[in-house]
């Protein structure tokens, strides 16, 4: 019976990890940051379509705000790791892209670009498989804390995005922050909570993030309501560009 209750909460979390609701103001101690990600993604996601790559799939969490795709393809670096808990149909050498030239009509990075040590190179690679007139849908952190450690890289402004996209043959169609309020304060807030004190049983996380992270999420959708935006503090970028 414990079991059963302990598998039942673990398949909750899951559902709300990517999409938290009102639930994963809870249990969810990225709220914030997933909520904003999943909505802007959902927005821009309607102008994906065609043969799909996913570069850092991970788990595909966002494939089914693809609807107009006639193939999704996810990819991964080859390592132990990826080959042991990612959904990638494809791995490669974190260098050289798999594929021909001009094979796909969109490409997808979401929360990747940090972790490429050589971002011109990257770029360069998503170009050349991607066909003319084909879009990109990228996500890059402007403040988080570093993680995936060693390979974690860079954060990145707009201007700075701007920049190295045009720089590879790409002009921005549409591009959003995220969290430019007093939430990305909370939201930085919780993370440092969830990092110091690490907890892998299912029940004693899920009371921790009761307890402890869910009063900051709340304050924060508060005061977001009645404090001034400010839109050089943010937390993500969120881009759709189109290959020149």
């Amino acid at each position: 019976m414990l079991n059963k209750m302990i598998k039942k909460v673990s398949e909750i979390m899951k559902e709300q990890q990517f999409n938290p609701g009102i639930l994963g103001i809870f249990i969810n101690p990225f709220y914030f940051v997933r909520k904003e990600l999943y909505k802007n993604i959902s927005l821009l996601g309607k102008q994906i379509g065609g043969k799909v790559l996913d570069i850092g799939c991970g788990s595909k969490p966002y494939q089914k705000l693809f609807t107009n795709t006639k193939e999704y393809v996810g990819m991964e670096f080859n390592s132990p790791e990826n080959r042991k808990r990612s959904s990638a149909d494809i791995f490669y050498d974190s260098k050289h892209f798999p594929f021909e030239n001009e094979t796909f009509n969109s490409v997808i990075f979401t929360q990747v670009l940090e972790h490429i040590f050589n971002p011109d190179e990257f770029l360069s690679e998503v170009n050349r498989v991607l066909k003319k007139d084909g879009c990109i849908l990228l996500t890059a952190p402007f403040i988080w804390d570093e993680h995936e450690q060693p390979h974690d890289y860079a954060r990145y402004s707009s201007f700075g995005l701007k920049h190295i996209l045009l720089k590879h043959g790409f002009k921005i169609v549409e591009s959003y922050k995220t969290l430019e309020d007093i939430r990305v304060i909370f939201q930085i807030i919780n993370c440092y909570i969830y990092k110091i004190i690490p907890l892998k049983n299912y029940r004693f996380r899920l009371c921790f993030y009761v307890l402890f992270i869910s009063p900051f999420t709340i304050l924060g959708l508060f005061l977001s309501l009645i404090l001034p935006k400010n839109k050089d503090l943010y937390m993500d970028n969120i881009i759709l560009a189109k290959k020149i």
